[in-house]
């Protein structure tokens, strides 16, 4: 749906130069145009209007100096940097472009017709008057010569495989005479046909078309040839075939046209011949014969030059250029260039540029040259606001076809409307005001200007056979004249309609390098007069109005911006600043445009011919097909195959460069996948619409995520709900949106939401897509300018919190109304309650709603069955032990009643409670179950017990019966039996104490050795003495066995009367003062030189064996420490220096460390991706292994070293005792070595902690700088220096705390 715009169009001085001009080329390298006449070639520029060289060809005798000569080819190569060129009398000439020296390569005296050049300028054929092919290689040699008339079809012949006859074949609408019809010959060529062949180059240079007059018919046939000059394929006969031809340089088509008796029109032709296709022209039969195709080098326009067939009233011949594009298999006319009759102004020469596809020269006979520059463009209305109807005009001929995608979208060729106009349109342009963007004005080619506007409101939309108008057409308001001269072709370009009585545009300046601004106003007589002129020091290529802002800009040929100030007396044009004052411009031209307003400023877009956006001159992307800006959003569509939809409002320019740049994550709201080379053709406003075109001209509809989350937050805040309930729908948004955005405001407005949607089955659809996840944080994240919305604490769930707040507001507003939303609400709570639900259902059986409408029983139960699963609602219903209620729900039900109705006969058949227990057994409900069970009496008391007993209900159990009953001693019984179990025994012993259950109660307390508790109960039994002290020594056996000497010495002592083994239980465990105490109390001195002196030697004996051997062990391992350490910095400096991995834990290089430290041993995990915990705790006992070389040896040291400190420091209260009893023995001597020992052991292990645990273990590489370092070993070791305090690392032990506060040193023995 694109137009072609004139950018710009470059009219040079006439040269003086005899004769007229005959053959026209374009130099690819330089741009200069190549003119040769019958007199000379000339190059010219037409940038500066020079000639840069030229040549004479009637000098040396190639052109008769009468002028009765004719040039019929000319040719640039590049690769020569020469000219060559063919004459009538058989001469071809190369002219040398640096030297001016021609030269004759080659003549023929037949003479020549046509000179064509293959596109890789490989090879040149020749058309002579001897109706022969001649085709030679670039250095003008000879390859074949071939007659142009052949008999034979070509090698492309078609064969018949014997499927019958074409007499035998149906033929349509011609009926069965069609069968018997002769195929008659092509009629002759038409009176105007020069009758000299036309030669066409395919694009890829592998094919060439020829047509010429048949000799025996007089008809055109085309011909196709291969490179190697051997003919292909003729064509069938086609009646009328002109002398036209070209070939699509993309290769599918050739084109031609042909004269039938009631029209005229252009035709295709494929390679084999036959016909393809075809477009009428808007011409009658003889009105205008077609002098030439030419399609531009991307094959995208097909220019047809016309010349009337018979002279006007004034006498004059009228010459036409039409501009023809396609689209969807439809031949649109987008530029006719009207040259009059004048014949100093007729074109004579006309070609497309072959680096510029859409850039044409014409060189009228005059020897002036236009050069015209065409740009693709999309008319689109410039409205923000819901008014506009986003009205996008694709010109074709003398119509206007307008779609208005806010009503419909209608894919071209068709349209909503259309507008016929009198004369071919060249531009169209939607007026700029708000409110009215839909009215149109449209520049035709005769220089007037026809504006329509829309039809008065007061008309009806309906139709007498009732159809409803959806979108009404525009009418024709007012033609206008303006008042410039326009004595060529688009005098005017660059239309633009500000304002109502206001129009710009942009027409030649006083030099070929300039322009003028024409600010035109009505005037009386309907003629557009010049309100202002402003002279621009360069060419105008593109203007455009930013809607917002009122803001005109405008852009030369060579990418300067400038800023038109028009809402003034004297209007002006300035320069382009930014908001810091430093003036703007495009690095390169940009083929479209567009004012957005970025992060609050004035930006212009710009989209080059190359894919690169710019604002203003910083490059956005590079990759861009299309883009529009709409509102705030700017969207792009790229050669990804994606469309990016972006906030303008919320993001500066680097942020949008930023964007841009990204690949988007999943939930990236901005970024959207599309079909290949989709193109924007606009974008509603204030809505979520896309529309897209495709390649082909099919146009699409998108919804743009974007787009849509940022119109629903706008409606969410408004309180527009229902809109935006009904768009979450259409677009399966997910419905958590609408209480995610906001969940204050939903729960404050929760009234509204309901009346606004007001269907019951809105409501219950919202309430079935609620979840617990917040969709602002996952699938919709919130835009990064919004503020975060708080929500309701972790303690409250979102679901119930919605459900509860719906269901109350709709029982307050009208439970009838709701009863099927209010079920829902229960019924999708995170724990449903489907109890209430049914027994909502119950009370409207019993008490039905009067009310009209409202729902029944029936009803509400079926909807429970749509949202609940049978099975689950029927066990549900007999949770409630209403049998109604079941028997309602089992009917409903697939159930068979012979499944369910002897079972429900059956529960009615037993008691009450025992019918409950029943029910609740069956539906797993066990405490419920017991509960009921308790109260059915001492006869289900084995039942009981025997669900205790499964269900492990023990504490349920007790608190049904009271603690004098028999029924809670064989509970307790029974519960304390699982408690041994259990290995619980201390808890089983006070069940069966309390219960009096003494002898099991003595048994539990002895195996979990309570010996106060087993005591108690022996002595409340009551055991006679000599039991007692049995038990009291089985009980001191176990004690000692647990190291509780102590314990068991009281045992001894006060229970079994037996001191003396409890004096030796005493000194066993090292507790010399009890032992003392018990001793003299005993008057058992002989054991203080029998045991308790050799128990003292022997202790200090293995003290200071135990301390020589941890002194031994820290020394070891602290030495080993320092060479570890040593080692690993060598091998990280090394490292280093060589530029190796950047780590932040350089300093471990856990996986190299043992080949760092030379060691023989490796060790490495790597293989081991997952393990159980027992396995990994395995591997982490591994990793940490003493072994020398082990990848973590100093942590390993470390650790081991930390054990020794604390298992040291732990001693000090042990040594103290140890210590007195010595001194109290005579035993200085042994307890001063003891404490000297001690104390230097804790001396020394004090002093290595700074070593062993250096301050800022982590921070302690310094930045390694010096003589011998490199940029790279300073920036990897200062990269390493991380905070201990912030980042501690979970694998080095902290120091241990020394208890340097307790006492245990002995005064006296200093």
């Amino acid at each position: 749906m694109r137009n072609l715009k004139l950018l710009q169009s470059l009219l040079s001085s006439e040269l003086q130069a005899p004769g007229s001009p005959q053959c026209l080329c374009v130099r690819a390298d330089t741009g200069s145009l190549l003119i040769a006449s019958q007199f000379s070639i000339t190059e010219y520029d037409p940038r500066n209007g020079q000639v840069v060289s030229e040549g004479s060809l009637t000098a040396d005798g190639f052109l008769p100096e009468d002028g009765s000569g004719l040039v019929v080819g000319l040719q640039d190569l590049a690769e020569l940097e020469s000219a060559c060129l063919a004459t009538a009398g058989g001469d071809v000439v190369v002219f040398n472009l640096n030297t001016c020296q021609t030269e004759c390569v080659g003549s023929v005296d037949s003479g020549l017709t046509t000179m064509s050049w293959s596109p890789d300028e490989e090879l040149v054929i020749l058309t002579t008057g001897q109706e022969t092919i001649i085709m030679m290689t670039k250095d003008f040699e000879p390859i074949t010569e071939v007659g142009i008339h052949q008999d034979d079809f070509g090698e492309g012949k078609f064969i018949t495989v014997g499927w019958g006859k074409k007499e035998t074949q149906f033929h349509g609408s011609e009926g069965k005479q069609a069968a018997q019809k002769k195929i008659q010959e092509g009629q002759p060529a038409v009176a105007w046909d020069d009758r000299r062949p036309r030669v066409t180059w395919r694009g890829d240079g592998q094919l060439f078309a020829v047509s010429a007059v048949c000799p025996a018919t007089g008809a055109r046939k085309v011909r196709v040839w291969n490179r190697e000059g051997v003919l292909q394929a003729t064509s069938e006969p086609v009646n009328g075939l002109e002398q036209a031809l070209c070939w699509k340089p993309s290769g599918s088509l050739i084109a031609s046209t042909q004269r039938h008796p009631n029209k005229h029109s252009v035709v295709f032709l494929e390679k084999n011949g036959l016909l393809h296709g075809d477009f009428t022209l808007p011409f009658s039969k003889d009105q205008a014969k077609v002098k030439e195709l030419l399609w531009n080098s991307d094959s995208s326009v097909l220019a047809v030059w016309l010349e009337d067939m018979t002279a006007g009233e004034d006498g004059r011949v009228n010459s036409y250029i039409q501009l023809w594009t396609v689209g969807n298999y439809h031949w649109y006319l987008k530029q006719s260039l009207e040259f009059g009759g004048d014949p100093q102004q007729v074109p004579v020469c006309v070609c497309w540029d072959a680096e510029r596809p859409l850039r044409l020269h014409v060189v009228t006979s005059s020897w002036s040259s236009r050069t015209y520059d065409w740009g693709w463009t999309t008319e689109r209305s410039p409205g923000l606001d819901a008014s506009d109807n986003a009205n996008v005009a694709v010109i074709d001929g003398e119509k206007i076809l307008v779609t208005t995608f806010r009503q419909c979208v209608v894919p071209p060729p068709m349209c909503s409307f259309e507008l016929q106009l009198s004369s071919p349109v060249n531009q169209v342009t939607f007026l700029c005001r708000p409110q009215r963007t839909n009215q149109l004005a449209a520049l035709t080619a005769d220089g007037q200007i026809s504006v329509f506007s829309q039809p008065s409101s007061d008309k009806t939309d309906e139709r007498a056979d009732d159809f409803r108008v959806v979108s009404r057409p525009l009418v024709l308001q007012k033609t206008f004249s303006p008042a410039v001269p326009q004595d060529v072709p688009l005098a005017l370009r660059q239309l633009l309609w500000l304002q109502e009585e206001l129009f710009v545009a942009v027409g030649s300046g006083l030099l070929p390098t300039t322009s003028t601004l024409l600010l035109l106003q009505p005037a009386q007589d309907d003629t557009l007069a010049v309100r202002s002129r402003v002279e621009v020091g360069g060419v105008v290529v593109s203007l455009v109005h930013c809607s917002r802002t009122g803001s005109v800009a405008l852009q030369l040929e060579d990418g300067q911006i400038r800023k038109l100030l028009w809402d003034c007396p004297e209007p002006s044009v300035e320069e382009w600043h930014d908001s810091s004052g430093c003036s703007v411009n495009f690095p390169v031209p940009c083929i479209q445009t567009s004012l957005c307003s970025i992060g609050g400023e004035d930006f212009l877009l710009g989209l080059t011919d190359r894919s690169h956006l710019y604002a203003g001159d910083t490059e956005l992307a590079s990759n861009v097909c299309s883009f529009g800006v709409c509102n705030d959003f700017l969207l792009i569509t790229t050669h990804s195959h994606t469309c990016r939809c972006l906030n303008l409002s919320t993001l500066s320019l680097k942020g949008l460069q930023a964007a841009l740049a990204s690949d988007g994550s999943q939930n990236d709201e901005t970024l959207r996948r599309v079909e290949r080379g989709s193109r924007i053709v606009t974008v509603v406003p204030q809505d979520t619409r896309v529309i897209l075109q495709m390649p082909r001209g099919n146009l699409e509809t998108v919804h743009h995520r974007a787009l849509v989350l940022a119109q629903l937050r706008k409606w969410l805040d408004s309180l527009r709900f229902r809109d935006a309930f009904e768009s979450m729908r259409k677009l399966r948004i997910n419905l958590n949106l609408i209480y995610d955005h906001n969940p204050q405001v939903f729960l404050e407005n929760i009234g509204t939401f309901i009346t606004q949607l007001g269907s019951i089955s809105h409501i219950n659809l919202f309430l079935t897509e609620l979840k617990e996840e917040d969709m602002t944080g996952s699938m919709y994240p919130r835009p990064e300018s919004s503020p975060v919305q708080p929500r309701p604490g972790a303690a409250h769930k979102k679901v119930d919190v919605v459900c509860d707040a719906l269901r109350v507001a709709m029982e307050t507003m009208d439970p009838n109304k709701f009863c099927l939303s209010i079920l829902t609400a229960h019924v999708k709570k995170t724990v449903p309650e489907l109890e209430i639900a049914l027994q909502k259902v119950h009370e409207l059986r019993e008490n039905p709603p009067a009310a009209p409408g409202a729902v029944t029983a029936e009803e509400a139960l079926k909807f429970l069955l749509f949202l609940v699963n049978v099975n689950d609602l029927y066990e549900h219903s007999l949770g409630t032990y209403d049998f109604d209620l079941v028997l309602m729900v089992a009917e409903k039900s697939q159930k068979d009643p012979k499944e369910y109705l002897p079972f429900l006969n059956m529960l009615k058949s037993l008691e009450p409670n025992y019918q409950r227990y029943t029910i609740d057994k069956h539906l797993k409900r066990y405490r419920k179950a017991l509960v009921h069970l308790s109260k059915c009496g001492e006869e289900h008391f084995p039942e009981v017990l025997q669900l205790v007993k499964e269900q492990k209900l023990f504490s349920e159990a007790l608190r049904f019966y009271a603690a004098d009953t028999s029924q809670y001693k064989f509970l307790s019984c029974v519960y304390a039996e699982y408690l041994v179990e259990q290995q619980q025994a201390e808890q089983a012993g006070l069940l069966l104490w309390r219960c009096r259950e003494t002898v099991r109660a003595l048994q539990a307390f002895t195996n979990c050795s309570s010996w106060r508790s087993a005591i108690c109960v022996a002595q409340q039994i009551p055991l006679p003495p000599d039991q007692l002290a049995l038990l009291a020594r089985d009980l001191a056996e176990k004690l000692i066995e647990q190291r509780r000497y102590a314990e068991a010495a009281l045992l001894l002592d006060q229970y079994a009367k037996d001191c003396e083994e409890a004096i030796l239980a005493l000194i066993t465990g090292a507790v010399w003062e009890e032992a003392l105490r018990l001793i003299y109390m005993h008057n058992r001195q002989d054991i203080t030189e029998t045991n308790l002196k050799p128990a003292l030697l022997e202790a200090l004996n293995t003290q200071t064996v135990f301390l020589e051997a941890q002194v031994a062990t820290f020394s070891r391992h602290r030495n080993r420490l320092v060479v570890v350490r040593e080692q690993k910095e060598k091998a990280r400096l090394d490292m280093l220096d060589e530029d190796g991995p950047d780590c932040p834990d350089a300093e471990l290089y856990s996986e190299a460390s043992s080949v760092m430290s030379g060691s023989k041993y490796s060790h490495s995990n790597s293989r081991i991706s997952s393990r159980s915990s027992k396995n990994r705790r395995k591997a982490e006992r591994k990793k940490l292994s003493l072994k020398e070389g082990s990848p973590m040896e100093d942590r390993a040291l470390m650790f081991t070293l930390s054990e020794i400190i604390t298992t040291v420091d732990k001693m000090r209260e042990e040594i103290h005792n140890l210590l007195k009893a010595l001194v109290l023995f005579q035993f200085d001597k042994q307890a001063e070595k003891l404490q000297l020992a001690y104390e230097e052991v804790l001396q020394m292990i004090e002093a290595a902690g700074p070593e062993v645990w250096p301050e800022g273990l982590q921070n302690s590489q310094a930045p390694l700088t010096g003589p011998n370092s490199t940029a790279n070993s300073i920036t990897a070791s200062l990269q390493q220096q991380r905070p201990a305090a912030a980042q501690p690392d979970a694998d080095v032990p902290a120091q241990p705390k020394m208890r340097n506060g307790v006492k245990w040193k002995l005064s006296i023995l200093k």
